[in-house]
């Protein structure tokens, strides 16, 4: 009789929630329903297992907030919604890690009652925080090289890197503004303009997702407007700066690049700590802008509640706020949210409607990375994991490559094409492989921890890279100082061998660390942007040895250059431009690279003054109401190429250049390359309202094009300007457009104007309510002549 049956009677019914026919939000609500509230409250924390309580710290408080140990077995049979760093606490080999993560996955759904493995997630933002994982270059390196598609494919990589040992989510990418470059976390940001981080961190997420990896914006937001730049400070913000500088990019990211989760910050905005603010968690994230997916608290940043901001009397306490704000899971360890949370629900401090909201949330991305499947095996692919194969390091060198910027180069001494016979290579970061490195990643931010452990990836040093790139030359070194100490022994013996050189290359700037540990990253902030410890006062003794000298800053933010500028030869910046980043300075000094970085930062000319950015009303531009003039050195957006570049503005169409507040213009410029080889120009788009209702900057990024051309070759650039994108915060607090004159300025940089377009826009005022364009759309096509040949 049973022949008789469907073929799938004879076997067991899946749970619900395992069946894949079903809609997530079907198999997630037949979840919940059997859930008691601890099974519920065990979705919304992460656990740090093998973390250190006693060892360096890689977060704030760590050693507070940590416990002694976690007793695993107690833990797991109630569930757990995330495992944090499995990867990125210590060093381990990447299949043996993936092995161990498989196995604790699978420890994990056997113990719960309904089989519900945990989300892995991980540092990644120079690439996955792993031993022996590429280290790519930092985020202001990204910015640098003002091109998102090819930050795209290396977080695609990074992705798939991520995917392939067992992790599901990326603490990655920084979408913090720059507003005072003596924070030290500015190595992990993307530069100082709006448009530029929203575009390039789109891009990294839209590489990430589509490498199936939860990309997770951080940190939401102000978090980069810290008073005096000191990291986890008050932020001294007005909601016209937060709404028009410090959101868009988060904003953009969402919208355009379909990131799934988003990490709050550990500002306090006005008071308000961004992790127990509902306006910002809720109203603004998932209410206006629509965001579905989860919201995680930057480590400790629910304890942080009650210890730091004192908001919050207990833990339970803490934990009510932040979920009625809108934070769901607890990272990277259970502090309030776990018999914490249970407990202030049943003090009725917060509804168990909102535990469920979070679970749910939670729940449905486990759901989309099939950890609810049936069929769901942790199992990695048998063999050894190669985490920096040569796909990657070639993409890290095409990245560092582009971004490397030639800030100076006044007599046209590089490139150094024919070779000089002696180069003195000279300062304490020439010969160390941790000067192409920034905080995050692993050799930095763990491996400290752990002397004696190898880099787990070769990292060239510039000294190494100088020597392989100039064969024919006699390289000498001598390190001249420390990165940050007062030590002046080897001033004499650096003097010495750059006196003895046809040139000096002077490598100077930053060692990344963490909370004091280094001059640039975490917890590493600048009194000033005077160069680091003695390295000053050595180029000053190198240039007095009249030596050409070449200054190459390896660092993680912008140092003050204008005590040598007049005195130096040629000066260059790579941000920490990673594994590969000796290779691409060494190929822009010999000129086997035609430098095309632009600054994501401008370069000052003394170390006070600050915070400054470009982004000024007139009243922060340099006047004579007093005596000190805030103008860059080098501007954002300046950068220098060893070809040329003539451009050919087109004029906009009569009557085209008249617009509503809902209408769009289009501006056309033909680059051509009129140089001797090959070369890549950056065209910028800039913003001025001439007067608006509010103040506004001076220029603001609106749009930008990287155009690659052969010599004598040519491309015709388009920007589709829609109006929408003058629109801003006005006197009542609503984003509008008000009609009256802009003008479209086409430049090289923030402080070299090519070509001004003058618009109108009538008709009446417009509010902007829901989606909005916040980038201006670009194509690129070849010249005129170019497209008669074809």
């Amino acid at each position: 009789m049973s022949a008789h049956l469907p073929v799938d009677a004879t076997r067991p019914a899946l749970p619900p929630w395992n069946d894949v026919s079903l809609p997530a939000e079907q198999r997630v609500a037949a979840l919940l329903e059997r859930m008691t509230l601890p099974e519920k409250a065990a979705q919304l924390y992460g656990v740090w297992v093998g973390a250190d309580p006693d060892g360096g710290g890689v977060a704030p408080h760590m050693h507070d907030n940590l416990p002694v140990e976690v007793d695993w077995e107690a833990l797991i049979p109630l569930g757990l919604g995330q495992l944090t760093r499995p990867f990125g606490t210590a060093p381990v080999d990447p299949a043996l890690g993936a092995q161990a993560l498989a196995r604790a996955q699978r420890q994990i759904a056997a113990a719960n009652r309904f089989a519900i493995p945990a989300i892995a997630h991980e540092e990644c933002l120079a690439g996955f925080a792993a031993w022996g994982a590429t280290c790519y270059p930092v985020p202001l390196a990204w910015g640098a090289s003002f091109d998102p598609d090819l930050v795209a494919e290396m977080a695609a990589a990074i992705g798939r890197d991520l995917r392939k040992v067992g992790v599901h989510q990326g603490l990655a990418p920084v979408l913090d503004v720059v507003r005072d470059p003596r924070w030290g976390r500015v190595e992990e940001t993307i530069g100082e303009d709006p448009c530029l981080v929203g575009t390039i961190g789109s891009a990294y997420v839209r590489g990430l997702e589509t490498a199936g990896v939860v990309a997770t914006l951080k940190h939401f937001a102000g978090y980069s407007a810290s008073t005096g730049a000191r990291n986890l400070a008050p932020a001294r913000i007005g909601p016209r700066e937060l709404a028009d500088v410090l959101l868009p990019p988060f904003e953009l990211a969402l919208r355009e690049g379909g990131a799934r989760s988003v990490m709050h910050s550990y500002a306090e905005i006005d008071g308000v700590p961004t992790a127990a603010d509902p306006q910002l968690l809720t109203e603004l994230l998932r209410g206006r802008w629509g965001f579905a997916g989860t919201v995680v608290s930057d480590y400790f940043g629910i304890a942080f509640l009650q210890t730091l901001h004192q908001v919050a009397a207990d833990a339970p306490a803490a934990a009510a706020l932040a979920l009625t704000a809108g934070v769901d899971v607890e990272l990277p360890t259970v502090h309030a949210y776990g018999t914490e949370l249970v407990a202030a629900v049943e003090r009725g401090l917060v509804d168990e409607e909102l535990v469920d909201r979070a679970a749910r949330r939670v729940l449905l991305q486990k759901c989309e990375l099939g950890l609810l499947d049936a069929d769901w095996d942790p199992q990695p692919a048998p063999g050894p994991i190669d985490l920096d194969p040569v796909g990657n390091r070639e993409l890290s060198a095409r990245l560092a490559e582009e971004s490397v910027v030639l800030l100076a180069n006044p007599d046209g001494l590089l490139p150094l094409t024919a070779g000089p016979p002696r180069i003195a290579v000279v300062g304490p970061l020439a010969d160390d492989p941790a000067a192409m490195l920034g905080c995050y990643s692993f050799p930095m931010h763990v491996g400290p921890h752990h002397p004696g452990t190898p880099m787990g990836v070769e990292v060239p040093t510039l000294l190494e890279a100088l020597r392989a790139e100039f064969t024919d030359s006699a390289v000498t070194y001598a390190a001249g100082c420390t990165v940050a100490g007062a030590e002046t022994d080897d001033f004499s013996a650096a003097v010495h061998t750059a006196a003895d050189a046809d040139v000096c290359v002077a490598v100077l700037g930053d060692r990344a660390g963490l909370f004091g540990r280094g001059t640039s990253g975490e917890g590493c902030d600048a009194a000033d942007l005077n160069l680091p410890g003695r390295q000053g006062r050595l180029l000053d003794a190198l240039l007095e040895t009249g030596t050409p000298v070449v200054l190459v800053l390896l660092a993680g933010r912008p140092y003050a250059l204008g005590d040598y500028s007049d005195r130096l030869a040629a000066t260059i910046v790579a941000f920490f431009p990673g594994e590969e980043g000796a290779r691409a300075v060494a190929g822009v000094l010999s000129g086997r690279v035609c430098p095309s970085g632009r600054l994501p930062v401008s370069v000052p000319k003394g170390p006070g003054g600050q915070p400054w950015t470009y982004l000024q009303p007139p009243l922060g531009l340099a006047g004579e109401a007093s005596s000190q003039d805030p103008t860059p050195l080098y501007p954002f957006g300046h950068g220098l190429s060893y070809t040329s570049f003539a451009w050919e503005p087109e004029p906009i169409a009569p009557g085209a250049d008249e617009v509503t507040a809902h209408g769009a213009v289009e501006a056309a410029v033909v680059v051509r390359n009129t140089g001797a080889r090959s070369g890549t120009e950056v065209v910028q788009l800039y913003l001025h309202d001439p007067v608006a209702q509010v103040t506004r900057p001076d220029m603001r990024l609106t749009g930008y094009a990287r155009v690659p051309l052969a010599p004598g070759e040519s491309a015709r650039v388009v920007f589709r300007y829609d109006a929408e994108l003058a629109a801003f915060c006005g006197t009542a607090g609503h984003r509008i457009v008000e009609p009256g004159e802009l003008e479209l300025r086409l430049a090289a940089s923030s402080g070299a104007v090519r070509h001004t377009w003058k618009l109108r826009v009538v008709g009446e005022e417009r509010w902007i309510d829901g989606v909005r364009m916040l980038r201006c759309p670009v194509r690129i096509a070849p010249g005129p002549e170019d497209s008669d040949q074809q």
